[in-house]
């Protein structure tokens, strides 16, 4: 008979003896908790009872795949005392993806079969490969030459149109919207709001969307202003990213950070054009910019209005010596003036003489040029009828009157007989007429 399809066969054994079997030889490999290095993967907390149960995974390091994989429970006493331990100390959320190195107990049950029950947890394993990341980060941005973009831009002189990154509900942007709106000195300012998830694993993705709408109106704002309320410092991890980082370091705005912590930096603070702690000391940045501005045309003014007092106390002396001179300066003036026409009237009756003397000088030269002039015109008019006689006499009209004849051959004057052949014809032209004839 086959033993293996015989179900009551001596020997076989039942899963649940057999999974008794593995759980008391693993208990017996492992009597007591042992330290593991492993990621964290699938974590979820079950919301009444409060126990966090997860996965543990190892992967390859060239490939990325996984190499090994268990289940891990940490129950719901010990999770309520290792999460605020952790996040507190590392600043990150307990969630997956992280490297940990935890204690467990390794247990195998016969029902759920294998699985590592948490017991501790040290926080400076996980905190080192946060901070390798983050420096991972860092070195990307630097050698890609962004790391120091987004601070090289000049910041406005005036910085008023401002527009901000937060969430509509953040208490933060209420104190920073209050603060800027009623600031003392009643500068005005102008902000537009454009909404975005500021903790969780979609603070990436949400934050980089609103960038991407301020950029298309970049014209329209003087800065970026990116805030958030309080929190705990686990909220800050979603600012070191590397995709957002890259945006800001890039954005064509300077872009001032005010994320709420007190004590560390992000990748985002670091790449930022002006880092400050807190929404309230972002507001109070930008007032400042606006102060220092007035204070120096505060200065300016005070120094054009010595200035001009300086003048006018100038100009002031100036008159006023001029108003004492004046008076001694005109009454000079004056006498000479009375001595220039006492000269003037002396010298009137000889001028006078003379104005009569070149007047009857005048009168001859005019009446010697009419003379001279009706002589030329006498002289011209006899020359003009002289030339029109001469032109009468030898005009050939008037040379036929005197009983000469012109020969004309093909309209010109015959001057020589050798000019004319037998069988010309010519035309004769007598005072009274022309007449044709043939030359024999």
């Amino acid at each position: 008979m086959d033993l293996f399809n015989d179900p009551d066969a001596p020997g076989a054994l039942t899963l649940s003896a057999l999974n008794e079997r593995v759980a008391q030889a693993v208990n017996a490999s492992f009597p007591d908790a042992c330290w593991i290095q492993a990621e964290t993967s699938d974590v979820r907390v079950q919301g009444a009872a409060g126990h966090c149960y997860l996965e543990f995974v190892e992967k390859d390091a060239r490939s990325g795949q996984i190499v090994a994989k268990a289940r891990g429970a940490i129950w719901a006493r010990t999770f309520h005392l290792l999460k605020p331990y952790f996040e507190e100390e590392t600043g990150q959320t307990f969630v997956s993806g992280l490297k940990v190195l935890v204690r467990v107990t390794v247990e195998f049950h016969k029902l759920y079969g294998y699985s590592l029950n948490v017991i501790d947890i040290e926080p400076s394993y996980t905190l080192g490969d946060l901070v390798r990341k983050r420096q991972e980060i860092i070195r990307r941005l630097q050698e890609e030459g962004i790391f120091d973009l987004n601070r090289e831009l000049p910041f406005p002189v005036l910085p008023q149109r401002i527009a901000v990154i937060t969430s509509p509900t953040a208490a933060g942007y209420g104190d920073f919207e209050n603060q800027l709106m009623n600031n003392p000195a009643g500068y005005p300012f102008y902000l537009k709001l454009f909404p975005a998830v500021m903790q969780g694993e979609k603070t990436e993705e949400s934050v980089i969307a609103a960038l991407d709408r301020i950029c298309l109106h970049a014209d329209c704002f003087d800065a970026v202003v990116l805030i958030r309320g309080g929190g705990s410092a686990s909220d800050l991890n979603c600012f070191d990213s590397y995709l957002l980082a890259a945006h800001c370091a890039q954005f064509p705005l300077p872009v001032v950070t005010g994320i709420g912590h007190e004590r560390d930096d992000s990748v985002v603070d670091l790449i930022a054009h002006t880092r400050l702690k807190t929404p309230t000391a972002v507001a109070a940045f930008l007032i400042e910019r606006m102060d220092g501005q007035a204070g120096l045309m505060n200065g300016l003014q005070q120094t054009l209005c010595s200035r001009l007092t300086e003048i006018l106390s100038a100009q002031q002396t100036c008159l006023k010596l001029l108003a004492v001179r004046f008076p001694s300066s005109v009454m000079h003036r004056i006498e000479q003036s009375r001595t220039q026409l006492q000269i003037l009237r002396s010298a009137l009756p000889a001028s006078q003489l003379l104005i009569l003397k070149r007047r009857t000088a005048l009168t001859e030269i005019r009446q010697h040029l009419q003379n001279r002039w009706t002589e030329y015109l006498d002289g011209q008019n006899r020359e003009m009828e002289l030339a029109a006689q001469f032109l009468k006499m030898a005009s050939p009209d008037y040379v036929l009157q005197r009983g000469y004849t012109l020969i004309l051959k093909d309209g010109k004057i015959v001057k020589h007989a050798s000019g004319l052949s037998a069988g010309d014809e010519i035309t004769a032209r007598f005072a009274d007429g022309d007449r044709a004839a043939i030359i024999r």
